[in-house]
């Protein structure tokens, strides 16, 4: 149906930024929400957001809110994931998904998933 490939995921120094991509091909992009997962060692996979598939609804738990900004650009098949004021607790692999349900605020039911970037904070 999709398939998805992160990017851009590295090295930053805590309190900087980093933004990584999820570029989409196959299946219509627009028909997809997307959703942000990370996964760290020894660590159960953690939700980090979704958007919808417009772009203009977007979801995050408390644990990122305000920190982590969630956008798409359907035109170029990207969805992205702008990350601030990185702590050594948010290094993990970051993964994303997408699913054709259009509830956004829960981490169930996504079908496709990235093969995952990693992203290190160093403090």
């Amino acid at each position: 149906q999709v398939q998805l490939v992160e990017s851009g995921g590295g090295l930053v120094q805590a309190g900087g930024s980093l933004r990584i991509s999820c570029v989409a091909s196959g299946r219509t992009f627009s028909w997809f929400t997307v959703g942000w997962f990370r996964q760290a060692p020894g660590k159960e996979r953690e939700f980090v957001g979704g958007i919808n598939r417009s772009g203009n609804n977007i979801y995050y738990p408390d644990s990122v809110k305000g920190r982590f900004t969630i956008s798409r650009d359907n035109a170029k098949n990207t969805a992205y994931l702008q990350m601030n004021s990185l702590k050594p607790e948010d290094t993990a692999v970051y993964y994303c998904a997408a699913k054709l349900v259009v509830e956004l605020s829960t981490y169930t039911d996504y079908d496709y998933w990235g093969q995952g970037t990693q992203v290190t904070v160093s403090s």
